[in-house]
């Protein structure tokens, strides 16, 4: 299966199997916990990380960046 060209039939078995090997290995409860887990989320992320760095200079990052190198 190349990766460019996943088709629509592709990812129905990628979900199925997917589905059967959390099913196999934790059970039908364990799964829907698993499944449970993951969520669209809420909010704006965009914007919400906007409003987290709009303080941060580029200084600021360049800074950060002679930290972590």
């Amino acid at each position: 299966m190349n990766v460019n060209t996943i088709t629509v039939k592709d990812l129905e078995i990628i979900r199925t199997d997917g589905l059967k090997a959390l099913k196999d290995k934790l059970g039908i409860v364990g799964m829907i916990k698993f499944i449970q887990m993951y969520s669209n989320g809420q909010g704006d992320y965009t914007e919400e990380r906007a409003e987290l760095i709009k303080d941060v200079t580029i200084e600021d990052f360049e800074n950060w960046l002679k930290t972590k190198g």
